[in-house]
């Protein structure tokens, strides 16, 4: 009788400790910071250049894996995508573009669309 309690006491401290880190593990995962605007005063950060139509250009500078949606109701546009040390996707024409998110240390522009592209968010992956 002496040796099944010690048996089943090991049974539960060893399902004790494997439900403890298995949870320690899905709240690690789950925590993950969000996207959020930083100074632009560093090359790894991502940086916009948009301008809204008849505006001045803007660098905007984001840092963080997520998605940013635009808050304006002005159409927004995007004239030069710097990745730095992040792997990105804009959100235009409905759909996340491009299909393969542009690499890190890529500069990115739309040279036959001097305006830019149309952007409603940005998605750091």
């Amino acid at each position: 009788m002496k040796e099944f309690a010690k048996r089943v006491a090991g049974a539960v401290l060893t399902t004790a400790a494997l439900v403890a880190s298995l949870t320690v593990g899905a709240t690690a995962a789950s925590a993950a910071p969000a996207i959020n605007t930083v100074p632009c005063d560093r090359p790894d950060y991502l940086q916009l250049t948009l301008h809204r139509s008849g505006g001045s250009e803007i660098l905007e500078c984001f840092a963080n894996g997520g998605e940013w949606d635009y808050p304006g109701n002005q159409p927004l546009w995007v004239t030069r995508i710097s990745t730095g040390n992040n792997r990105v996707q804009w959100h235009g024409d409905g759909a996340w573009q491009p299909a393969t998110p542009i690499g890190k240390n890529t500069v990115f522009t739309w040279p036959h669309f001097p305006g830019g592209v149309r952007i409603d968010a940005i998605r750091i992956v």
